[in-house]
């Protein structure tokens, strides 16, 4: 692995502190098996497929909490040039503008720069799945009917990050040269997210085209 690899695997200060599957559990041996499908090689359209015999929702659980993790550290090689001043609008590009909106304090979208639309997008999703109504994780206790709609947005906000990263700051992780894995990642979202079908076609336009990622 090369040392600009490294640093976005291994970076001591992470964007947000890793949320960890428990040894022994069910997520930890699901999540097993998917890292190991990952560095096996496997053609990633196969290694998002659910595995025979698997609650699709645990699948979706374990892939969340991860692609949560990727993502973050993704951010965090790129958060110091991710500025107020730099990027004063959460956008990809001219033609896309993204607006924050919760149940709190923002309960109409409101337009905010992209490090303060980051840092509630993280904390917010953090909430969500340390939240053991929604994703609950003692085995047998079963999954809440909005657990689908809940991961459908936070899987939708996800890509939004990809979206900011690849537009406005891919010079960066070019300089890095970390390209390679974080296209690798991006791939391995879009993959799970059209497998299961967890994002509206129209939310993937901005980088439908996949010429940055070799997306076919």
């Amino acid at each position: 692995m090369s040392h600009a690899l490294k640093q976005v695997f291994n970076k001591d200060k992470t964007f947000r502190p890793k949320r960890k599957f428990e040894p022994g559990t069910q997520r930890f041996e699901l999540h097993k098996k998917a890292q190991a499908s990952l560095n096996a090689g496997l053609d990633l359209k196969v290694a998002v497929q659910l595995p025979p015999g698997e609650e699709q929702n645990d699948w979706v659980a374990v892939h969340v909490v991860d692609f949560f993790n990727r993502i973050n550290l993704i951010y965090g090689t790129i958060s110091d040039y991710c500025t107020e001043q730099s990027c004063p609008v959460m956008s990809g590009g001219p033609k896309y503008e993204y607006r924050w909106q919760d149940e709190h304090k923002y309960r109409k979208p409101t337009a905010l720069s992209a490090p303060q639309y980051m840092n509630l997008l993280m904390d917010w999703i953090e909430v969500q799945i340390n939240n053991e109504d929604i994703f609950p994780t003692n085995v047998g206790t079963p999954f809440p009917k909005n657990f689908l709609p809940v991961v459908k947005k936070i899987l939708s906000r996800l890509f939004r990050v990809f979206v900011h990263v690849y537009i406005h700051h891919f010079d960066r992780i070019t300089q890095m040269g970390s390209e390679a894995h974080v296209n690798t990642c991006y791939k391995h979202f879009y993959y799970f997210v059209k497998e299961f079908n967890l994002i509206d076609t129209k939310e993937l336009e901005p980088l439908v085209s996949g010429t940055d990622v070799g997306l076919s």
